[in-house]
């Protein structure tokens, strides 16, 4: 016989006949028996397998439920069903096996479909585990930074480096690049690690309170001022403060942040005392900071300041090859969570992301991809359940796709989000400022009658 590690094994709650057994054995199969359905995450990480069979002949009703939240979260995995006529009267036992299993076989055995079965599911869980394992050597230890391309590899080696300074970084790049999680990096890998680690969107805090946000207020310090107020800078003591979209911050409040970065210290609203902050900095912002010095919407000393060191985000269509992984990394982990029946997409599907220019960046994807999974019929998705098309940039220039693409999610996510301005520019990751600077410049309304 061969030796155990050679088999080919699954995982099984249920019963075969003895001469079943033998038989499946003499083929090369070990049958990993469970009495109940608790063992089975154990026996899967024991034996290594990668197939489970669970018997719904004898099983009540009550075991539906449980059996789902095991598909649920074990994702990475094949079941197969084992069924008569009887059981397959059950609506519920019907639905729950053609939205998530492989296959399934019928009492009595007929064993040699039975092993063609369990062969086919044993085969594919492979397929799967050898994806899942280029998955996770493609995430190269960085919380968030998924990818094998070259433009990510250099960003990693970047983050690496400046993690070891304590001084201001500005992160550039388009939206949905991923800036908070290359800031979140920054400080996990920095020595304040241990400190706090606070993000402010600029703009997104109402103009007469960011004053106040950020560095905080004494009581009585303006209508309202009950209480003292700890500002976002003075909770990062220790830590790091993120900034993001820093070109929306109002001229009044950069002054006050310049004074932060010059002399290391705040005071709070209605406050006169001086209070000594050790907080490292990190900007980051999609506009060009240089462009609006130049108009007067910056304070160039700011900016100087601010760009101590610099970190580039490598828009999605210049990281080659990192679409198709970030795309089944989104979709394992959606239907992982929310128990999807897509658990894979189309060659058309992969045409036509390649082909993608990718305006809304990694945040685009994720939603294309959340979207087509909740609404894919199949267990594959297709360029159409992603609103793609594999030649649908093939007549326009690269900046009229970008803009139409722009169009196109922001008018989504508006009528997502039922025309809330403030939802939708959270949703979009940017200020409602640049939410409503992008809807005039693209022509999009933001009003549900129109």
């Amino acid at each position: 016989m061969a030796n155990v590690q050679e088999l080919r094994s699954f995982v099984h709650w249920g019963t075969f006949a003895p001469a079943v057994d033998r038989a499946l054995s003499a083929a090369g199969w070990q049958r990993i028996e469970v009495d109940t359905l608790d063992q089975v995450p154990q026996a899967l990480k024991q034996y290594r397998s990668h197939v489970i069979m669970f018997d719904m002949v004898t099983s009540q009703a009550a075991a539906l439920r449980k059996i789902e939240q095991l598909i649920v979260a074990l994702p990475d995995v094949e079941w197969l069903a084992q069924v008569n006529e009887q059981t397959l009267q059950d609506s519920r036992v019907r639905e729950l096996i053609y939205a998530n299993c492989y296959d399934f076989c019928m009492q009595p055995v007929d064993l040699q479909r039975l092993q063609v079965c369990l062969g086919h599911a044993w085969g594919m869980a492979r397929l799967g585990v050898h994806k899942a394992g280029a998955e996770q050597q493609a995430e190269l230890g960085l919380d968030g930074l998924i990818g094998t391309s070259k433009a990510l590899h250099d960003l990693q080696t970047q983050i690496r480096k400046l993690a070891a300074v304590t001084v201001p970084v500005l992160v550039t790049g388009e939206s949905g690049t991923g800036k908070e999680v290359v800031a979140r990096n920054l400080h996990r890998l920095s020595l304040r690690s241990k400190g706090s680690f606070i993000a402010i969107n600029c703009g997104a805090l109402p103009e007469h309170l960011v004053q106040a946000e950020l560095f905080g207020n004494e009581r009585g310090a303006f209508t309202g001022a009950n209480a003292r107020k700890i500002g976002k800078i003075e909770a990062a003591q220790g830590g790091t403060v993120f900034l993001d979209e820093i070109g929306d911050l109002p001229l009044d409040a950069q002054a006050n942040l310049l004074r932060f970065l010059q002399e290391g210290t705040i005071e709070r609203i209605g406050g006169h005392e001086s209070l000594r902050m050790d907080v490292r900095v990190i900007a980051a912002t999609h506009v060009d900071l240089e462009k609006a010095v130049k108009e007067d919407r910056f304070r160039s000393d700011l900016y100087y300041r601010l760009n101590v060191l610099r970190l580039r985000m490598p828009p999605l269509r210049e990281r080659d090859g990192d679409v198709e992984i970030l795309a089944r990394y989104f979709l394992n982990r959606f239907a992982n969570e929310h128990g999807v029946r897509a658990r894979g997409f189309s060659s058309n599907a992969l045409d036509a992301m390649a082909a993608h220019s990718w305006p809304g960046n990694i945040r685009e994807l994720m939603n294309r991809v959340r979207r087509a999974a909740v609404l894919c019929e199949t267990g594959s998705i297709t360029g159409e359940d992603l609103e793609l098309t594999s030649n649908n940039e093939a007549a326009s220039s690269l900046e009229d796709v970008r803009e139409e693409a722009e169009r196109e999610l922001i008018q989504q996510t508006l009528r997502e989000s039922r025309f809330n301005m403030s939802e939708c520019s959270r949703r979009l990751g940017v200020s409602r400022v640049t939410l409503y600077r992008l809807c005039k410049k693209l022509k999009v309304s933001a009003n549900s009658a129109a």
